[in-house]
């Protein structure tokens, strides 16, 4: 005569606290994607209304349903827009170069070969950030004028490589310093000088960070303003500029607007999709020992 096994009765502990962890990871999930659609919803907004008509996109209420339209685009681009593509161009691509060619050694010298003081030169870098740059407008300003650069697009080159120098020897410095010693020691035995070993060595490892920090140089410069505004008038206005100048005292121009400020985005946007691989990576260096 067989005895059937016992039937253990679950813990009813253990269900509780396993329906609480389900129930808190799906509220943060709900929450978390309810906080990241009101951060997007900005930006759908602006693209939905750049294919509306003027009067459409400052009805009220809001126009839920219409028939898309490309005028707007045709109006911003028919107006003389790549000019301003061309300056923005221009001022990004050889500002980050001259970041990069300048922060790299910078960056070197201030993690595997570190000079002296290396706190306090790191302090001043990151110090030139702290002032506003309204505060250094004029002098800026006064300086271009004597010097006759103004709307000069080499005057922005000048600025932006300023500007975003500081961050990139700081976030280049954090890459270098996670090259481990032992391959700089193996490259110096076997005869690599400091230009080879930067080249075939150090380059390579760190590669990801230098994209991640050349994208960024990247967004800073395209998306720069105040200098553009105050010191270029038609000759160096950059595309942030052109964003503006769709804006009247006169009539609708939100559709417009719209239209334009999707049209900057959109390369950032596809710097940014291309190279995602490599600044998650860039990003991620270090994080984790």
């Amino acid at each position: 005569m067989s005895v059937a096994a016992p039937v253990v009765a679950p813990n009813v502990a253990d269900a509780r606290r396993e329906t609480n962890r389900r129930f808190s990871g799906g509220l943060l999930t709900t929450l978390t994607w309810l906080l990241a659609i009101g951060f997007f919803f900005p930006v759908a907004w602006m693209a939905l209304t750049a294919f509306k008509q003027e009067n459409q996109a400052a009805s009220d209420p809001p126009t839920w349903f219409f028939t898309p339209t490309l005028d707007q685009f045709r109006a911003v681009l028919e107006g003389g827009s790549m000019v301003y593509v061309g300056n923005s161009v221009i001022a990004t691509g050889v500002s980050t170069v001259l970041v990069l060619l300048l922060g790299v050694p910078a960056a070197y010298a201030l993690s595997i070969r570190p000079v002296k003081k290396v706190s306090d030169v790191l302090f001043f870098f990151i110090s030139t950030k702290m002032l506003p740059v309204v505060a250094v407008i004029v002098p800026i300003y006064v300086i271009a004028g004597q010097l006759k650069v103004l709307d000069n697009i080499w005057t922005l080159v000048i600025l932006y490589t300023a500007m975003n120098l500081p961050i990139a020897v700081w976030m280049m410095r954090s890459f270098f310093i996670e090259v481990p010693g032992e391959v700089l020691e193996a490259a110096s035995i076997d005869g690599a000088g400091l230009m080879r070993t930067m080249r075939s060595v150090l380059l390579p490892m760190v590669a990801p960070g230098i994209a991640a920090t050349a994208l960024i140089c990247v967004i800073f410069a395209w998306n720069e303003f105040f200098f553009a505004l105050n010191l270029t008038a038609s000759q160096a206005a950059t595309v942030p500029v052109l964003i503006v100048s769709t804006m009247t005292s006169e009539g609708l121009f939100l559709a417009r607007l719209c239209a334009a400020a999707l049209l900057a985005s959109l390369p950032v946007i596809l710097a940014g999709w291309i190279a995602q691989k490599q600044l998650v990576r860039g990003l991620s260096m270090g994080a984790i020992k």
